[in-house]
């Protein structure tokens, strides 16, 4: 999956799972290294908005070329269609947990 371009830092923190203090660390770093720029969102100014770096793109080519490999081999073997029933099962899967978590 792929984020949107200038994501901000609390919609990229729900949607990777974490929580902010650990992604603010994180995103301090990439910043440092020059990966990412950080700028405050127009519309609220205590929200900050991401944009990947031009520095970033030859990271991130890399990166997706690993994932594409890996995922080939890790699929090695099997169908479209099994991918396409796997993934409809872990749709349903986590659903059902989304549907336990509201009722607690």
């Amino acid at each position: 999956h792929q984020l949107p371009p200038e994501q901000s830092q609390i919609q990229l923190a729900k949607a990777i799972g974490i929580e902010q203090p650990s992604l603010v660390r994180t995103l301090d770093q990439l910043e440092e290294k020059g990966l990412i720029s950080r700028q405050t969102c127009s519309s609220d100014r205590r929200a900050k908005r991401i944009k990947l770096t031009e520095k970033a793109e030859p990271l991130i080519n890399e990166m997706e070329e690993v994932i594409g490999k890996t995922r080939d081999e890790i699929l090695s073997g099997v169908s479209k269609q099994e991918v396409e029933t796997l993934l409809h099962l872990i749709r349903k899967l986590e659903q059902n947990i989304l549907d336990l978590q509201a009722k607690d």
